[in-house]
């Protein structure tokens, strides 16, 4: 799929219909793919496969001022709901995205391979659902689902929401998980409980921002947290409250408008479940103002700023947080 898809690109970038290209590059190792912005003569360097996990769709917005004509952009199943959303905003113009649905099967976590005690790892054959990873100590064979990115198993399907056209099949890898199996844990929990778990997670973080960088709906110019004049500038969070209060303030920033595309977790440096906040918000509005996903069609309303007559009364909501 890689060669048939530099290729087409290629096909493109000959026919005029642009001269850039975003997609993926290698990084150190072959495992560590990046997103790239390559031109004609950069092809070569194009990769696609199992390791191919960030979202692609926010690094359209540093190159929409530049862009004279198109860019041709490779976008997975998960990333069109975003892609969607960033042009609902006016983050990203549509008409100048040529837009390459990627098929899609899931992508591997190899921090998933390190939690098994793998390491030096050298090459991954792949054959079905069996991985045989070779590494410097030798070989192991894993199953490929229980190695895949945790978003890729809560996967919202192998449909791609936009494209020109596309390369590859997909399929659907939640095998019918719940996405809200945790949030319904929380919930179950006292609020002292609850404030403990979030305690014990948002203590580990170190203001590294890879979450806010990497969030498709954290797109704005200025951010609030580099205001200096707003008091929360520090690089490390002074105390427990405000080190809560940049998650919390983030997660409030992207309700109604997150596609739960599970970036913010994968990035963490710390390992913090920051997509459980945000996946709370969209339980919670499927619950009030019925099922919503962000994302699937470009220009929809999301149900916190479009009002309707059946929008659920602010007691409801007081009930119900009484009831937390």
């Amino acid at each position: 799929m890689q060669r048939e898809l530099i290729d087409r690109i290629r096909a493109l970038m000959d026919e005029g219909v642009a001269t850039r290209v975003l997609g993926w590059k290698k990084g150190e190792f072959f495992y560590d793919t990046e997103p790239a912005i390559l031109t004609a003569e950069q092809l070569d360097q194009l990769v696609y496969d199992s390791f191919c996990g960030p979202n692609l769709s926010k690094y359209l917005i540093q190159e929409m001022p530049k862009l004279e004509g198109k860019i041709i952009a490779l976008i997975k199943p998960c990333d069109s709901y975003s892609f969607n959303q960033l042009c609902t905003e006016h983050r990203v113009d549509r008409e100048k995205v040529y837009v390459i649905g990627v098929g899609c099967k899931g992508k591997i976590d190899v921090d998933k391979l390190r939690a098994r005690g793998i390491t030096g790892i050298t090459a991954i054959d792949e054959d079905g659902d069996t991985l045989t990873v070779h590494t410097l100590y030798g070989d192991e064979t894993v199953n490929r689902h229980e190695v895949l990115l945790n978003k890729c198993l809560t996967c919202k399907g192998k449909e791609h929401r936009v494209f020109d056209e596309q390369i590859g099949e997909s399929e659907d890898t939640s095998a019918g998980a719940d996405r809200f199996d945790m949030v319904k844990k929380l919930e179950a929990m006292t609020a002292q409980e609850r404030f403990e778990f979030w305690r014990g997670e948002l203590s580990k973080c170190i203001r590294c921002n890879a979450c806010r960088n990497v969030c498709p709906a954290c797109s704005c110019v200025k951010c609030v947290f580099d205001n200096p004049n707003t008091g929360v500038q520090n690089k490390a969070a002074a105390d427990d409250f405000e080190e809560n209060m940049f998650h919390i303030i983030r997660a409030f920033h992207v309700a109604g408008r997150c596609t739960d595309c599970g970036e913010c977790s994968r990035v963490c440096p710390q390992g913090i479940p920051l997509h459980l906040l945000n996946r709370k918000f969209i339980a919670d509005i499927d619950d009030l103002y019925g099922e919503y996903q962000a994302g699937e069609e470009i220009g929809q309303r999301h149900p916190v700023i479009n009002y309707t007559q059946e929008d659920c009364e602010p007691s409801v909501v007081r009930e119900r947080g009484n009831q937390a």
